[in-house]
């Protein structure tokens, strides 16, 4: 009987910068959740664009956000697979301490954890070459 090989690595496709998002990757690289500020009316945006959704300016600067929010919606892909991604997996919209909404994958917990409501905490998972936001589950009692 010949051996099965081992399934080839997972690995996310990577992601495409351009002159908006950018700032945002070049963030997440360096460890930092990076968001957009408009310079004129401070509101804070994800994801990143050239004018301010508000009051419509183009000019902007960018603020370290704290990773912190809670659960705002989640969904959990089923079909049709996509190479890169190990199934099950949870695809959550986090509403940050901040204000703006992220999405992400939710790790570490399975589906049926990923409540409306509850504590995640930011966390970036490093690949081939580049590094991805994730989520986890604050564990209860934590601060």
């Amino acid at each position: 009987m010949t051996a099965v090989p081992p399934p080839p690595a997972v690995t996310p496709p990577a992601p495409r910068a351009d002159r908006d998002t950018a700032p945002f990757w070049d963030g997440v690289a360096r460890g930092e959740l990076v968001i957009q500020r408009c310079e004129d009316c401070h509101e804070l945006r994800h994801p990143p664009g050239p004018m301010c959704p508000a009051c419509r300016s183009l000019r902007w600067d960018t603020v370290t956000a704290s990773g912190r929010g809670t659960i705002f919606s989640a969904i959990v892909p089923r079909y049709p697979e996509l190479p890169g991604f190990e199934y099950p997996y949870v695809v959550v919209l986090v509403a940050l301490e901040e204000g703006p909404r992220l999405v992400a994958n939710l790790r570490g917990a399975p589906p049926g954890d990923a409540r409306i409501g509850a504590p995640v905490e930011l966390f970036l998972e490093d690949h081939d070459g580049f590094r991805l936001p994730q989520f986890r589950l604050v564990p209860e009692g934590s601060s």
